[in-house]
């Protein structure tokens, strides 16, 4: 489809640009990552701090991903990996910005842009669900299944016929032995019976 193949350069496109600016120039994002990490730190109960070269090695590796993951989706290189690799790397950018704690940082701005990261979390989840028209992975587990259930269904059915088959057969075969069996016994009758037969005529044919 056409527009996916141009929706996902846009999309990525803010993606691209915003990992290569961390990663060439981290001390624009350092203050505000600084402020994700201590809030973090507060949560886990964290209480050394991170150096300023760590904050800022953080900030390349974030923002290197970022591009890397941005040019995958673009290019359409395991576009869903990287639309979800995408959403997970917007998350933190989303806890830093996030403006529900006292920070040196106006609400405002935070605000903006913590409701922008949540836009881009929300784009690329939408990106990622993107099958591009194959079944999703719930349809191919429900088709699995209905095939599972069919092929017991038809086992089942050949065992029916196989022990219909074999009790018609042995029913044959018990018909065939009993009817063998008669025919034996009447041919042994009509034997007797001629023979005697036979005797009385020798008998009455020869002279007293």
């Amino acid at each position: 489809m056409l527009l996916r193949h141009v929706a996902r350069p846009m999309l990525a496109s803010w993606f691209i640009y915003d990992g290569v600016q961390a990663a060439l120039k981290p001390a624009e994002h350092v203050r505000a990552a600084r402020r994700g990490v201590s809030l973090v730190g507060q949560q886990f109960g964290v209480e050394e701090p991170l150096s300023e070269k760590q904050v800022a090695t953080l900030v390349r590796a974030h923002g290197a991903a970022t591009a890397v993951a941005g040019l995958f989706l673009a290019v359409g290189k395991a576009p869903r990996t990287a639309a979800l690799t995408l959403a997970a790397l917007s998350v933190p950018l989303a806890i830093v910005n996030q403006p529900f704690t006292p920070s040196d940082v106006p609400r405002d701005e935070r605000t903006r842009k913590f409701v922008g990261n949540l836009g881009a979390i929300g784009a690329a989840l939408i990106a990622g669900a993107d099958y591009e028209g194959r079944p999703g992975v719930r349809w191919r587990v429900d088709r699995a299944r209905k095939d599972l259930d069919l092929a017991k269904n038809a086992k089942h059915q050949v065992d029916a016929a196989k022990h219909r088959v074999g009790s018609v057969a042995h029913k044959a075969t018990d018909s065939v032995a009993e009817t063998s069996r008669r025919a034996t016994r009447k041919a042994r009758r009509a034997a007797s019976s001629a023979a005697s037969a036979a005797a009385d005529t020798v008998k009455g044919a020869v002279p007293r």
